[in-house]
């Protein structure tokens, strides 16, 4: 991809050493492929749904409403922790990110697991504020994309420009350059 968003400093796109191997990527392009994985999400949501709908005989969206929640709370976690253990999901290797640990090493399941619980901070609060003060759906829904955006800015003051539930985890984004595939021998 060859926007502007994709675009990261010289630095940061120079060979990887072990300096540049573990430099975040610009607050643009985790937030783009923040939204990307949004997009993904609700293929997955519709899966997922349809299974535990057909599964528990449910005909109306608010029946068991709660256990389907819970369901794709677990089928979420199960997708995020088991593609953070290999490093990438496809919308960051769509956007070259990778998450590695504060060592720059893979991910272990269990820290992958915890970032998945921690990253629930995105959207807890102001999900918990509308439920405390009765707040309709379109203040929820303000609520939400404003606390997104302070979330996303206070990367900006981390040393290592990590969100907050990143360095509680012990986790990191990082910008990531797959290796050229390797050259074919030209046919005679």
């Amino acid at each position: 991809m060859t926007s502007s968003l994709a675009q990261d400093t010289p630095d940061q796109t120079s060979a990887q050493g072990a300096g540049d191997a573990l430099t975040a990527p610009s607050l643009k392009r985790r937030m783009a492929c923040w939204l990307y994985e949004g997009m993904l999400m609700f293929g997955v949501v519709f899966i997922a749904g349809y299974l535990f709908s057909t599964l528990t005989q449910t005909r109306h969206a608010l029946d068991n409403r709660h256990m389907q929640q819970a369901f794709l709370f677990v089928v979420f976690g199960i997708y995020f922790t088991w593609f953070w253990a290999r490093g990438q999901t496809l919308a960051m290797k769509t956007w070259h990110i990778r998450v590695v640990d504060r060592a720059g090493r893979p991910l272990t399941q269990a820290r992958a697991l915890w970032r998945y619980v921690l990253s629930w901070l995105w959207f807890l609060p102001p999900l918990a504020a509308g439920d405390m003060f009765s707040l309709s759906g379109a203040e929820v829904s303000v609520l939400t994309l404003g606390w997104i955006a302070i979330w996303a800015i206070l990367s900006r003051f981390h040393t290592q420009k990590q969100f907050l539930h990143d360095a509680l985890a012990g986790t990191r984004l990082v910008h990531f350059q797959p290796p050229p595939p390797p050259k074919r021998p030209a046919r005679a």
